[in-house]
């Protein structure tokens, strides 16, 4: 499968920047997560939107991450938001 990832730096800042930053949390490449059916690792966080809207089908997408099933292997995009529910149990240095 191939992997994107789209820097934000390398872009200026567009409105809405902050909710996706807060949509995206701290996932983030190497972190390790619990979201509630599943224990996952993130591959790849893609913040492009046209590359966002790409990889997941959806028209309104602002950020995919790629995550890998740590029990199935099975990896997929998530263009789902970090909630109060979701927990970081292996975190990498920025």
């Amino acid at each position: 499968m191939e992997q994107h990832r789209t820097d934000t730096l390398s872009r200026a800042p567009r409105p809405g920047d902050n909710v996706t930053e807060a949509q995206i949390g701290p996932r983030k490449p190497g972190v390790v997560y619990y979201d509630g059916p599943a224990l996952v690792r993130v591959l790849a966080v893609i913040t492009s939107p046209s590359e966002a809207r790409r990889v997941l089908k959806r028209r309104a997408a602002r950020f995919a991450v790629l995550i890998e099933d740590l029990h199935t292997q099975d990896r997929r995009y998530t263009g789902a938001t970090w909630t109060g529910s979701d927990r970081v149990l292996k975190a990498v240095a920025a």
